[in-house]
């Protein structure tokens, strides 16, 4: 990261909204892993609030960022809400000490309207809808509604990580959006190696897919989808669960009954590396993404991949790389026809289209250099009230 110069006058940034990091499973976090790392690097001054649980429960250092961490109630409903009023209520008493404020989230935006009575120059990341999640019921999906909203409402600038979040905010909060996506650093193939051995893998001949196991990731579509092949590829699904569920509880015991299937649980560093440098075809079921972190990784790896359809995943993928969300026929069709034929998904037009994308739209120094010119404009707003503008919905 040295040598990275995106701006001279330095900031000192507060961020809310994640778990924490480093290597803290979710793309919010990855994310936000990569992004700080590079600011901190140029001289700006990072402040992560954390959770305990996910972080040491101490503050600690991390590549020069001040990652503190705060007790949250272990519960998916209390969990972010309380997080959030504690980091703004923590920063509050100590005001001066920052230039930005910056959540990550529509669910700890639920409490921009505070933030900004506070006096904050914030920030909020919209990270994708929320209230789409299969796992919130109808109140708490309201609640989100309404934290996006809000978010968009106080906020002095909203980032967009896609370009469906940008167009929809556009249209139905006429907010102040700018678009700067998730990002990805460029990958070099390991060979198999340890890992590869622990589970048993033949590199080149197992499917993988990597997140969190929840229902909106399609993990179960997926499975059936697979336990229609008579093949001797593996499917390896890499990732666990926030808090124990029966969903997460239902799909490790159908895959239990199939000898194909390799539940891996969360993976980092080199170990998810070797998985993704070895796999044949990456696969992600989604029904909901705002712009899919590990579809990202699985372009800088030169793997193969097969997308839902669902509008964040067309932004990454082309649409012979893409099925229809849920439809478990179609996409073990597809997979069918990729045994068959491997080299269907990897012709030179799809990997030049790839490899462009992630070396200017992807890529985590342009995306570092665009937030911290945001940062630099809010920065010089007024603190109390939103500018002409905002109100206008302009940048």
């Amino acid at each position: 990261m040295k040598n990275r110069v995106y701006n001279s006058t330095k900031l000192r940034i507060a961020a809310l909204g994640l778990r924490g990091f480093p290597d803290v499973q979710g793309g919010v976090e990855r994310h936000c892993q990569e992004l700080y790392s590079r600011l901190s690097e140029n001289g700006h001054v990072i402040t992560v609030f954390a959770r305990k649980g996910y972080v040491p429960d101490k503050p600690f250092e991390y590549k020069k960022i001040k990652v503190i961490p705060f007790w949250v109630p272990k519960k998916k409903n209390l969990e972010t809400i309380w997080h959030t009023a504690h980091g703004i209520l923590w920063m509050a008493l100590r005001r001066r000490d920052y230039d930005i404020l910056h959540i990550h989230g529509i669910g700890p935006s639920l409490l921009a309207y505070f933030a900004r009575k506070l006096g904050f120059r914030l920030v909020v990341t919209n990270h994708g809808p929320e209230y789409n999640r299969q796992k919130w019921g109808i109140i708490a999906k309201k609640m989100l509604r309404l934290g996006e909203r809000l978010g968009a409402r106080h906020a002095h600038m909203v980032i967009a990580v896609s370009r469906h979040i940008e167009t929809s905010l556009l249209e139905n909060h006429k907010s102040s959006v700018a678009y700067i996506p998730n990002g990805v650093n460029l990958s070099e193939r390991i060979p198999a190696g340890i890992t590869l051995s622990k589970y048993s893998l033949q590199s080149g001949r197992y499917f993988l897919s990597v997140g969190r196991l929840v229902p909106e990731k399609g993990f179960h579509d997926l499975v059936a989808a697979y336990l229609r092949l008579a093949t001797d590829w593996k499917l390896v699904i890499v990732g666990d669960a926030d808090h124990k569920d029966k969903y997460s509880v239902f799909l490790k015991k159908k895959a239990q009954k199939k000898n194909g299937i390799v539940m891996t649980g969360f993976q980092k560093g080199e170990a998810l590396s070797e998985l993704y440098s070895n796999a044949g075809l990456f696969i992600l079921p989604s029904y909901h993404e705002g712009l899919p972190i590990v579809a990202l990784e699985a372009m800088s790896y030169k793997l193969q991949m097969l997308l839902s359809d669902i509008p964040a995943n067309k932004e990454v993928a082309l649409p012979e790389e893409t099925f229809p969300v849920g439809n478990v026929e179609v996409l073990s069709q597809k997979l069918q026809s990729f045994i068959e034929n491997p080299s269907i998904l990897n012709s030179p037009l799809i990997v030049d289209k790839k490899n462009q994308r992630l070396e200017t739209e992807y890529n985590w120094d342009v995306i570092a250099r665009k937030t911290v010119d945001l940062y630099q404009a809010v920065a010089k707003m007024p603190s109390n009230v939103r500018d002409d503008a905002n109100k206008q919905g302009k940048l």
